[in-house]
C-alpha cells in the first residue's frame, strides 16, 4: 500500500498557529480570569465558581439576555425572508444584474460605528430625515426618550444594515440552480408560486442555513451601533448583552464577573446554534424524506 503524503499538513500549521495566538490564548485568559478575584495585578484570589453562581442571579443580566434573544429572533424573522425577496427580484444577468449588486452591497461596506451615527442623525427631529417626515407627519418618535422607538430603530438600522448579505446570498443560491429545472418546471405549467416552494426555496436550503447562522451569531454579539445610536438607552431598552458585558468589565473594572459572564456568553452563542443548526437539519431531512415518499 502507497504511503500517504502527510506534508500537505504543514500549509495549515500557520493557520493553527494564528488562531492559537488570537483564540485559543485569549480564552485561556478568561478561564484565568473567571476563578479569580483580581484585587490588584499583583494580588490576585482564587475564588472557584463564585463568579459564575453571582453572574447567573444577576437580574439585570436575564433583562438583558431576554432583550438580545427578542432582538435576534426579530432579526431573522425580518431580515430572512426579505433577503429572499430582494434576492428575487434582482436582475439575473447583463449590466444591470451588476449593477443592482454594487447597490445593494453599500451599506455591507460601511463601518459599524459610521451606521450608527449615520442613523443618529437621520432620527433626529430637527435636521434628520427621518424624525423631521415622522414629525411633519404628527408621530410623537424619539429614539431618545422612547423605549420602544430606540428598539425599533436599532431594529430598522440593523435590517438596512444587514439585510443586503441574505440577498446576496441567496441570489448566489439562486444563480446556481440549473436551467433544466426551469424548463421542465415551464413544461409543466407550474405558476412563479410554485417554482418557488418546490424549486427555488429546497435549493436555498444550504444558502439560507449559512444566513440564518451568520445572522444569528452577528446580532447576538451587536455592540456598536446601538452604543453609538443609543448608549443602550433611554432607560436599558436596548442594552443588550455584549454592552452589559463592557459596562461590567470596562465601566465597573469588575474583571472576574466579567470573564465569567463572557464564557457564559460565549456558551450561550454555542449552545444556540448547536440548537438551530440541528432543527434546520432536521426540517430539511424531514421534507427531503417527503418528497422522496411523494
Amino acid at each position: 500500500m502507497k504511503p500517504v503524503n502527510q506534508r500537505a499538513w504543514l500549509l495549515i500549521l500557520p493557520v493553527v498557529v494564528c488562531v492559537a495566538f488570537s483564540a485559543v490564548l485569549p480564552l485561556m485568559t478568561v478561564v484565568n480570569y473567571s476563578v479569580q478575584d483580581i484585587i490588584s495585578p499583583e494580588r490576585r484570589v482564587f475564588v472557584g465558581t463564585e463568579w459564575f453562581a453571582s453572574v447567573m442571579r444577576d437580574e439585570e443580566l436575564h433583562g438583558a439576555l431576554v432583550r438580545q434573544l427578542g432582538f435576534s429572533l426579530a432579526v431573522l424573522l425580518v431580515e430572512i425572508p426579505l433577503g429572499i425577496l430582494l434576492a428575487l427580484c434582482m436582475p439575473a444577468t447583463g449590466w444591470r444584474a451588476s449593477a443592482v449588486l454594487v447597490v445593494v452591497a453599500l451599506s455591507l461596506l460601511i463601518p459599524w460605528n459610521v451606521v450608527g451615527t449615520i442613523w443618529q442623525i437621520y432620527g433626529r427631529s430637527d435636521i434628520g430625515l427621518l424624525g423631521a417626515a415622522l414629525a411633519r407627519l404628527g408621530v410623537d418618535y424619539s429614539y431618545t426618550g422612547s423605549a420602544t422607538d430606540a428598539w425599533l430603530t436599532v431594529l430598522v438600522m440593523d435590517v438596512w444594515h444587514w439585510t443586503p448579505l441574505v440577498a446576496l446570498l441567496c441570489f448566489a443560491g439562486l444563480r446556481s440552480i440549473p436551467e433544466a429545472y426551469y424548463q421542465a418546471a415551464r413544461i409543466d405549467g407550474a405558476s412563479r408560486l410554485a417554482v418557488f416552494r418546490y424549486i427555488q426555496l429546497p435549493k436555498l436550503r444550504g444558502v439560507l442555513m449559512i444566513a440564518v447562522l451568520l445572522r444569528f451569531m452577528d446580532s447576538f454579539m451587536i455592540y456598536t451601533e446601538p452604543f453609538v445610536l443609543t448608549g443602550g438607552g433611554p432607560g436599558n431598552a436596548t442594552t443588550f448583552l455584549s454592552q452589559y458585558l463592557t459596562q461590567k468589565a470596562v465601566g465597573q473594572f469588575d474583571l472576574g464577573p466579567a470573564a465569567a459572564f463572557s464564557l457564559i456568553y460565549f456558551l450561550i452563542i454555542l449552545l444556540l446554534c448547536f440548537v438551530l443548526y440541528n432543527w434546520m437539519q432536521r426540517v430539511g431531512s424531514a421534507e427531503k424524506a417527503e418528497g422522496f415518499h411523494g
